[in-house]
Order: C-alpha cells, then sequence, then structure tokens
C-alpha cells in the first residue's frame, strides 16, 4: 500500500516558513519546506487539516498560528459537523483546524491527532480510479463528492479527495486560481504526477 511520509511546500522564505510550522503546530518531519516562487495566484488546489480532540484545542492551534504570523481565512465556529476554522499561513497555504467534539472534556492543549491533505480535484471519480491504480486503498468514498485514502499504520499523512469547489467552499475561498501548487507530496512509491498536477516524489530517508 502506498503511503505518504511527508509534505512538502514552497516558500519564497523556507526558513521562516519552517519557523511557523514549528512555532504554531509543532509540526516536524511530516511537513518539509523548500525554496521555491514558481508563479501562483489564488486557490492552489488543496488544504491542509489538523485534527483535534475537542473545540479548545482546535481554538489553540488557532491561536498560536495566528500569533506566529498567519491571517484568518474563516474564523473558528460550530457547524453540524463539529468546530473549526481557516488560517493562511505566511507561505500562502491554507490549513483548516477542526475537531468532530462538541465541547471540551479535558484540560485544552495543542496536541494534533491527525495530519490530513485535501486535494480539490476537477473529477474526483477518475481520480480515486488513478489513486487506487497508484496503490492506494480507498476506505471512504461517496460518490462524486468524497474520497479518502486508507492510511497505515506508520503513515503520519492521511489523504483526501474533493471536488475543487467544493473544497475551495469549506475553507472559505474562492475557487479560481491558476499556477502551480507549490506542494510535493512525498511517498514511498516511485514518482508520478496525477490528473490535476499534483506531484509526487519518493520520500527522502
Amino acid at each position: 500500500m502506498t503511503s505518504i511520509e511527508s509534505v512538502t511546500l514552497d516558500a519564497a522564505d523556507p526558513a521562516a516558513a519552517g519557523h511557523f510550522y514549528k512555532t504554531a503546530f509543532g509540526l516536524g518531519d511530516e511537513l518539509r519546506v523548500r525554496a521555491g516562487e514558481a508563479a501562483s495566484t489564488g486557490f492552489r488546489g488543496f488544504t491542509l487539516s489538523l485534527t483535534a480532540a475537542q473545540p479548545g484545542n482546535v481554538n489553540a492551534l488557532i491561536n498560536a498560528a495566528l500569533d506566529a504570523g498567519a491571517t484568518a481565512v474563516k474564523p473558528a465556529a460550530k457547524s453540524f459537523w463539529g468546530y473549526g476554522g481557516v488560517v493562511r499561513a505566511p507561505d500562502g497555504a491554507l490549513w483548516k483546524i477542526a475537531t468532530s467534539a462538541k465541547k471540551d472534556k479535558e484540560p485544552v492543549t495543542r496536541e494534533i491527532e491527525q495530519f490530513v491533505l485535501l486535494l480539490g480535484v476537477d473529477d474526483v471519480i477518475a481520480t480515486k480510479k488513478f489513486y487506487v491504480e497508484h496503490g492506494l486503498t480507498v476506505g471512504k468514498s461517496f460518490g462524486r463528492k468524497y474520497v479518502e485514502f486508507v492510511t497505515p499504520p506508520s503513515g503520519p499523512v492521511k489523504l483526501a479527495l474533493y471536488g475543487r469547489r467544493a473544497l475551495a467552499k469549506d475553507a472559505g475561498v474562492s475557487y479560481e486560481g491558476t499556477g502551480s501548487h507549490r506542494l510535493t507530496i512525498d511517498s514511498d512509491a516511485e514518482p508520478f504526477t496525477d490528473l490535476d498536477g499534483f506531484a509526487w516524489q519518493t520520500a527522502s530517508r
């Protein structure tokens, strides 16, 4: 089964971006940053999501991100599925911080339960088929709306697919955008590029 080892973001100032992610979220090897300034405007076609155990933890993570230099895109709020909000990191990446819990039941921390990469694609069914052919296993699938792939026990990053417009709406931004995704997916598979131009490379050890 293909496993995502890490996600690499391109940033104009990789040192500053790396410092932000360590300071705000405490992320380690599962997120990498490298120098890159390929032309990119508007929505980059993906979001990164951190799930937490309770609303207080979501607030703590969002506040840490804002204190470290992120900007609020979608203020944290309750919804039918739980509680969450969206911020834009200094490098431009969109981060959704969320929980399915309605209330706090434990002392508040900034502990992260899961790191999820959500790709906004033009054709969810075709992209699901493509990824199955490249070694991923479907865990959940809801027609043309959403697909979630199985994460191996040792895999630090979960992959899911949304339609591009739906993902942008969920993040609180316009779906329009052109140019580079400024994202590379590092896995234990051979390099390939998917139907929407998302590049996968073999993770360095």
